[in-house]
């Protein structure tokens, strides 16, 4: 692995990206999710909200390292709160 350099904060996003897989792999196990609909356009299951928040989380951080000055972490803190709500909402 010595061809990445591997920083705290990689290491961090990685292991909370595989407790959060992790976590929802045990909660669909002992409780079958069903697709609902929400303030989003589709019908969607807890899986595919978990992914949508994901990747819009991605675009959310990618607008704060290209348009603003503010550090990394207020984009994370924005995107669990995004992701939150969209789970619940969604």
């Amino acid at each position: 692995m010595s061809w990445m350099h591997w920083t705290g904060p990689t290491a961090g996003f990685f292991i909370s990206i595989a407790l959060i897989l992790t976590g929802m792999t045990v909660w669909q196990y002992f409780s079958p999710s069903i697709e609902r609909k929400g303030f989003l356009p589709i019908s969607t299951t807890r899986g595919d909200r978990l992914f949508i928040g994901l990747l819009t989380s991605a675009f959310i951080h990618l607008a704060f390292i290209g348009v603003t000055e503010l550090h990394v972490l207020v984009a994370t803190a924005v995107s669990v709160v995004w992701v939150v709500i969209l789970m619940r909402w969604g």
